[in-house]
């Protein structure tokens, strides 16, 4: 794809940019292609995932730097970060959601 992310133009961003979008764009591919059918909240506990005590101290922690950070936003744009990054919605439907124009909901 001339001039897309899979293409690296010296110059105009840093290698390591160009790679974390790359990355950044895939995940989301992949986490809205495997999107469960039901809502997170019947996602299994992080308990059940197999993690140890210090995984679990270490992901507990940072869930809750996560939402204390979310926590300080307006409402409605801390409920649009968690579905992009955590419910894999897509931006039409978080624009059709909060009724706004697509761009204005990427941005």
């Amino acid at each position: 794809m001339a001039g897309g992310v899979e293409t690296f133009a010296t110059g105009k961003a840093s290698p390591i940019s160009w790679l974390a979008t790359i990355a950044r764009k895939r995940s989301i591919d992949r986490l809205r292609k495997n999107r469960p059918s039901s809502p997170l909240e019947d996602a299994p506990e992080i308990a059940e995932l197999g993690l140890g005590p210090e995984g679990l101290a270490i992901a507990a922690s940072e869930r809750a730097l996560i939402n204390g950070c979310l926590d300080e936003l307006n409402p409605d744009r801390a409920a649009a970060l968690r579905g992009t990054y955590l419910d894999g919605d897509t931006y039409a439907e978080l624009a059709a959601r909060f009724d706004v124009p697509l761009n204005t909901m990427r941005t």
